[in-house]
């Protein structure tokens, strides 16, 4: 059975990409941003855009029929009701480069696939993670795993210079065993070649592993909502921001609702809402125009969120009703 091109399949040669091009992922397809001392991330490949959101939510219309400003209006709709699943069809991969003890909290984020360097088929590289003197504090005492306030820069200093030592000591006893050329033959032929999956049992976590890591956009945001924190231990912390850099400029209208509802928002539980109005006790309200005015000043204009806004103040009890 023959196939016939299509008018489109004439007209353009099969090297030209049929699907949506996302411009501020391919600002940054294969560009490493250097992580850490030795780690780096950069964007491998994409699918998808902002409209790409939209798309999959309204499913009925076809792409490029929308114009920005309904698209930017449906999708801070979306991300401010956690509808989640339409951000689940715009997809990035990664290629990482980090230590092994970032990578054991970053797999922990399990909504993602992970193709891992491994240490039982190939040779790890003699390359640790050692710390800045900047970033190397006590325990935390009200955090128990956390940091807290740095160290003086002489204990820093030492504490860098045993750190760097053991890890040379260590894969100097795990390159012994491995006893092994770099393209794979015996080394020394007095002695044999332990398996490589055991050789590597004296490495220590600071040692740097890499992968390529595929998410979809909803569990990017999770993964930033969690590791971009303030709170997020600083060695994982980088590596979130670096990635944060290219999903702003891959989907500016998800990046920004995803920032002014999750990022930067607090929230407030049902426990803190009932202090708060117990607080306020009607002594302090406003009416709808005072609410609206500032609003209009801080580009909220869109008339569903602005609704939402009342309504929020409303069950506050901050609202004249009278007015």
């Amino acid at each position: 059975m023959s196939i016939e091109n299509t008018d489109r399949e004439q007209q353009f040669p099969i090297t030209e990409s049929r699907r949506p091009i996302n411009p501020g992922a391919e600002k940054w397809l294969g560009v490493k941003i250097p992580v850490l001392d030795h780690g780096f991330l950069y964007l491998v490949d994409y699918m998808g855009n902002d409209q790409s959101v939209e798309q999959a939510a309204r499913v009925s219309y076809g792409a490029g029929t929308r114009s920005v400003n309904e698209t930017t209006g449906l999708v801070r709709y979306l991300r401010r009701h956690h509808h989640t699943t339409p951000f689940e069809m715009a997809v990035l991969k990664i290629h990482a480069k980090m230590p092994i003890v970032v990578a054991r909290q970053w797999v922990r984020h399990r909504t993602a696939s992970i193709n891992e360097e491994s240490a039982r088929y190939s040779i790890l590289s003699n390359e640790f993670y050692i710390p800045e003197p900047s970033v190397i504090g006590v325990q935390a005492s009200s955090n128990r795993q956390g940091r807290g306030e740095t160290v003086d820069l002489e204990y820093a200093e030492q504490f860098r210079k045993d750190l760097e030592a053991n890890s040379v000591s260590q894969y100097d006893l795990y390159d012994y065993y491995l006893n092994s050329t770099e393209d794979g033959k015996q080394e020394d032929v007095e002695r044999p070649m332990i398996a490589r999956e055991l050789a590597r049992l004296p490495l220590g976590v600071n040692v740097y592993t890499q992968w390529y890591w595929e998410a979809n956009l909803h569990n990017i945001f999770h993964f930033l909502a969690l590791r971009a924190d303030p709170h997020a231990q600083y060695e994982i912390r980088v590596y979130a921001e670096a990635m944060a850099k290219i999903i702003e400029d891959a989907f500016p209208i998800s990046w920004k609702a995803f920032e002014d509802y999750e990022m930067k928002a607090t929230q407030l539980t049902l426990p803190e809402k009932t202090v708060l109005t117990t607080l306020l006790n009607g002594n302090v309200q406003f009416t709808k125009s005072d609410i609206l005015t500032v609003a209009d000043s801080q580009g909220l204009t869109n008339k569903r969120e602005r609704q939402e806004l009342l309504d929020k103040f409303k069950s506050l009890g901050l609202i004249k009703e009278n007015i």
